[in-house]
């Protein structure tokens, strides 16, 4: 069975390409097993120092939760089965080490995320995804 990656950061677009790709499912011969990837961004600073890792953890979980959510209640109501992941990092980079590391087949995403100020000066989390991974990336408009 086809398995594949779709990272989700939230956004009204990561909910577009969840509702675009739900309408592409009919392309594969058989219903593939799809995961759902939330990253979430490292706390920034000294944050350990007065926060301990146990309480980090879970407002990583708590975040990574809401972020899902709504890619959740898409898949949920088209009657699609998923499982759902959340981890931290650079998102580009934990996204490909995540595909690779448990053997996806495909990562699928939408050309863009959250902020579109961002993709225009330093390139989209997309774009970097492409140029780093070795699976095939499907982009769903």
């Amino acid at each position: 069975m086809l398995k594949i990656l779709l990272p989700i950061d939230g956004s009204d677009n990561s909910d577009k390409t969840v509702n675009n790709f739900i309408r592409l499912l009919d392309w594969y011969k058989q219903k593939p097993e799809l995961h759902l990837l939330n990253v979430q961004s490292p706390l920034s600073g000294n944050v350990s120092l007065f926060i301990n890792q146990a309480d980090i953890n879970q407002y990583h979980q708590e975040e990574g939760l809401k972020s899902l959510q709504s890619a959740r209640g898409l898949l949920d109501q088209a009657g699609i089965t998923h499982q759902f992941h959340i981890t931290i990092g650079d998102p580009a980079e934990m996204i490909v080490r995540f595909a690779v590391e448990k053997q996806y087949d495909q990562i699928v995403m939408g050309p863009r995320g959250k902020s579109n100020i961002q993709n225009m000066l330093l390139g989209s989390v997309t774009n970097k995804v492409m140029q780093l991974s070795s699976l095939p990336v499907l982009l769903v408009r």
